[in-house]
């Protein structure tokens, strides 16, 4: 039985709200390779000043990032930004957003970059596995039913 959920309290469309966007992923990407300064931000994205303040601004306020100030010998304090937990919790959303685009948007040659597991340098993978240890092939493998957020539709 299919039941019709309303999505005025859609999860993703709130996700996206925050980090539906170009340049947050950019960003995103960067602080995940440990980038964590403006200038080193401006230039690995190539985001315009006023889009990278105004992204990194956001991030802070939706407590993906927190600034932690830094001051070098003989200038001004200024800002780092740092990944919260909020944040590091997006890194398999950037992790499938890459072995998509490396699967279907990579140069001939292939991808420019491969993630490795630190420990032993092999290649990582991503797996859907259910709460009782059993994996998941794909979506066709899953059944959405109402959380206990959900809203039904009004017939």
């Amino acid at each position: 039985m299919n039941v019709a959920f309303r999505v005025d309290n859609c999860s993703i469309e709130r996700t996206l709200e925050i980090v539906g966007e170009k340049w947050t992923f950019l960003v995103l990407r960067e602080a995940f390779s440990g980038v964590r300064r403006f200038a080193d931000m401006q230039t690995m994205t190539g985001a315009p000043r006023q889009v990278l303040s105004a992204r990194l601004a956001r991030l802070v306020d939706e407590g993906l990032l927190r600034k932690v100030p830094y001051r070098e010998p003989g200038q001004r304090q200024r800002y780092e930004y740092r990944l919260t937990e909020k944040g590091r919790e997006l890194y398999p959303l950037l992790v499938a957003l890459m072995h998509w685009g490396d699967k279907y948007m990579a140069d001939p040659e292939g991808p420019p970059v491969v993630l490795t597991h630190r420990d032993c340098g092999a290649p990582i993978h991503q797996q859907f596995r259910c709460s009782e240890g059993h994996d998941l092939s794909g979506p066709r493998e899953v059944t959405p039913v109402p959380g206990s957020g959900a809203k039904l539709q009004s017939a």
